[in-house]
Formats: C-alpha cells, sequence, structure tokens
C-alpha cells in the first residue's frame, strides 16, 4: 500500500525501472525521486488504470495557455460538469455537478464544452496501448480499464509493476496525458489504490496488508455503496469497514440483500470476478438537458430528430446496426421516463430511429415538462444486416435510400453540405 522506499523491500524507480539496493530518496542512475517500494511489488498482477481528469487534461494538452487556469468541461445554465481539472476540484468543482453550482464555486473557471469525438480518439490511443501489454483488457468508462498481466513477464521480460510504470510514461510520452495506477490481487483493490494519490499516480495494496488497511476505510469505499445505502448503513451505526469485518455473513445479507453478501467478502478484501474482456459495447445513446423545461412535442420532436442523427452517425462509424430503441425523458423533478421498442430487423438510420422514437414521444407529451431528452440503441449486430430491404414497406424503403445518397455526399464533401429540412424548423 505504501510506496515510499524501504531498505528492506523491493524498491525501483518509476522513471527508468532501475532496481534499487539500498535506502535513498531518489534513484542513483537518473535522480528521480520516484521510487516505489513493496513487499508484494513484484507478485500482483491486477491493475486499474484510471485517465487523470481526462477530458480537461485533454484540452489543456491541445491549449497549454490553459495549463495554469481552473478548467471545466461542461456547460449550459441546467447542464453538469463533465470533469474538471485538478485546479477547478480545489474550489470544490466535481465531476456530475450542476454547471450553476460549480459557476459558483469557481467563478473564474474556463468552461469547455464536450469534444466526445476527440475524447473518443484519445480513448482509442490509450486502449491501443493497453492492448499491446496483455488481450485481457476490461474497460469500464472511455477513461478506465482493468488489466490482468498475469503471465506476461515473459513476454514482456519485466514483472507486472514495471510493465505499468513503462506504460504511464508512453502514455504520457506519446498521447500527452496521465493517468492513475493501482495494482493489487483482485479487481476491488486495485480500483481503490488507483484513486490513492492522483494525479500521475502509482499505489499497491497488498495480500498481507489488505484487511488491515480497509480496516480505517469509511464504508463508501466499498464499490456499490452509494449515498441510500451509506446512509441506511450510517443510521444502523456503521461507518468503517472495520466494522463489517466483525459482522456475520448471514447477518449482513439479512440486512442488506445481495449486497450483504459484497460487504461482507469486501471488507475482508476478498474479490472473485475475474477482469472480462469486453470488446463490443451494450448500448450507444446520446441526450441532451435542456435549457428550459418543455412540455410541447414538437419542440421535443425537433431535438429528438437532431439527437438521432448524431446517435446513427456513431452507429455507421462503428459499423453497428440495432434492434433495440430506447426512449430516454427526464421530468423537471427528475423522474427518469424510459421506453423502449424492438424493431423487426436491424438499423443504423437517423430517419428510422426518428421514426420509432417520436411513437415513443408522443404518448408521453400529456403536460408533463421534460428537461432531458435522450434516444439510445441496444441489441447489435454488424451493419451488414442494416436496413434490409423492405418489401412491404416501400415508404421505409425510400427512406433509407434517401439517407444512404446523402451519406455518400457528405462522404465526399463534408458532413455539412447537406442537411433534412427538420434540421432548421
Amino acid at each position: 500500500m505504501n510506496t515510499e522506499p524501504k531498505t528492506d523491500q523491493p524498491t525501483f524507480c518509476r522513471d527508468c525501472l532501475t532496481d534499487i539496493q539500498e535506502s535513498s530518496s531518489s534513484c542513483p542512475n537518473c535522480a528521480s525521486p520516484r521510487l516505489i517500494s513493496h513487499d508484494e511489488i513484484h507478485d500482483l498482477n491486477i491493475a486499474h488504470i484510471d485517465c487523470d481528469a481526462f477530458y480537461a487534461s485533454i484540452e489543456k494538452r491541445d491549449n497549454p495557455e490553459l495549463n495554469t487556469r481552473p478548467l471545466i468541461v461542461g456547460g449550459g445554465k441546467r447542464g453538469v460538469v463533465s470533469t474538471c481539472c485538478y485546479i477547478a476540484r480545489t474550489f470544490g468543482v466535481k465531476s456530475a455537478m450542476p454547471m450553476f453550482k460549480a459557476n459558483k464555486l469557481c467563478p473564474n473557471a474556463i468552461v469547455i464544452p464536450p469534444n466526445m469525438k476527440k475524447y473518443s480518439d484519445v480513448s482509442k490511443e490509450v486502449r491501443e496501448i493497453f492492448d499491446a501489454l496483455t488481450p485481457i483488457v476490461e474497460p469500464i468508462s472511455i477513461d478506465e480499464a482493468f488489466l490482468d498481466l498475469s503471465g506476461t513477464r515473459k513476454l514482456h521480460g519485466m514483472s507486472a509493476a514495471k510493465i505499468l510504470c513503462m506504460t504511464a510514461k508512453k502514455i504520457e510520452r506519446e498521447i500527452g496525458i496521465t493517468v492513475s495506477i493501482g495494482l493489487s490481487y483482485n479487481k476491488f483493490l486495485a480500483k481503490l489504490a488507483s484513486d490513492m494519490n492522483k494525479p500521475n499516480g502509482f499505489s499497491i495494496i497488498g495480500r498481507s496488508e489488505a484487511q488491515k488497511f480497509l480496516a480505517t476505510q469509511p464504508i463508501s469505499k466499498i464499490w456499490g455503496v452509494g449515498k441510500v445505502l451509506n446512509s441506511k448503513m450510517n443510521r444502523a451505526g456503521i461507518t468503517q469497514i472495520g466494522q463489517l469485518q466483525k459482522m456475520e455473513l448471514r447477518k449482513l445479507v439479512k440486512d442488506y440483500g445481495v449486497m450483504g453478501d459484497r460487504l461482507y467478502y469486501f471488507s475482508r478484501g476478498e474479490d472473485s470476478r475475474v477482469v472480462t474482456p469486453q470488446n463490443k459495447a451494450k448500448s450507444v445513446s446520446n441526450e441532451i438537458t435542456l435549457e428550459q423545461d418543455i412540455s410541447d412535442y414538437n419542440i421535443l420532436k425537433q431535438n429528438l430528430w437532431r439527437l438521432c442523427e448524431k446517435l446513427s452517425s456513431r452507429l455507421k462509424e462503428k459499423h453497428l446496426s440495432a434492434k433495440t430503441v430506447t426512449l430516454k425523458l427526464k421530468t423537471s423533478n427528475f423522474r427518469t421516463v424510459s421506453r423502449a421498442v424492438t424493431l423487426d430487423g436491424y438499423t443504423q438510420m437517423a430517419e428510422i430511429l426518428y421514426d420509432q422514437g417520436i411513437r415513443l414521444l408522443k404518448p408521453e407529451c400529456n403536460g408533463l415538462e421534460y428537461r432531458l431528452i435522450g434516444i439510445g440503441v441496444s441489441n447489435f449486430s454488424d451493419d451488414q444486416f442494416s436496413d434490409l430491404p423492405d418489401l412491404i414497406d416501400r415508404s421505409k424503403e425510400n427512406k433509407i435510400k434517401a439517407e444512404k445518397a446523402m451519406d455518400k455526399i457528405r462522404g465526399k464533401f463534408g458532413a455539412g453540405i447537406i442537411n433534412k429540412g427538420r434540421n432548421f424548423t
């Protein structure tokens, strides 16, 4: 857990990977003070890698003038903070915080709207580096992933700990952002470790120290303990993980259901989940928080069409088609309404997504005001099965042909060269 160098522990330099035999405050080879030391440093293989302030780091990389300024990626009076740099965090700004609150806490912050295409491209670059290390990579979001490096020592000629340090330097050098790494013997502890020393950190939690370390941590550190469960457990007098270590499995399951099983084992440093590669998306969606609450069907339709165009573009880019379409609405009092339909065939066409979306939308326009609207798809296939000829519905066939013709023109002359009339209504 502690990575400070000690004479009786294996130690090496995070920058040049030199092994260090004697106690020192810096590397005798390159003079770097970034030394890492741990009894189990060369025996652990499960890692969690998290890109530091991902969106904000990319924006600062692309515009060095922002480096010393507090930066928030988000926007809109009713939007939320997508992410913020570490300078902004010192003012109390956090991800998912409403923008009006973030602006009050840090009125001098530079606010930039998200550029998801750019962030996705950088994420793919990072993923390519991960894939070169091990085939067992489990991405859990655009900016973080688990890696299982078991059995890779012979391939890379070094332990997982050294491979990870080398990888962090490679990402910083070639992509221009930093990552924080957690190394342990299971996923729960690896993720916990990656949060311990941000940014550009490397932390280790070994088997011998896990239970003692966990005992002093708040229960909110257990993956899955959110605000509601945390409050419930606090009311029962449970605030630290050490208390869970003294409780019986039967009691925890009785009081907290399925989550009780996780509370019991995680509190003892046990996590049986394996790192599972996920190569295909389970769902793709686009949504927008509206500038003001809207109940008008026609205005909501206009926003829905723009979302369908963006979603269609993403599906075409990924060579995916989908069979299930889901409409998402959020009311003015933050209640989520979700409606879905499963099609007879697969589609990636904006027109088809829009047709299904408005059919799901119309019954929900019954006087309620909505602050958010979104459209998503799931149940995927490759695009070779997308939008096959429909001999019964000729109007659908004509819409598909027209959209494909527009896509060809856009591919040749640019995305903005041609648009549907409803874009201008």
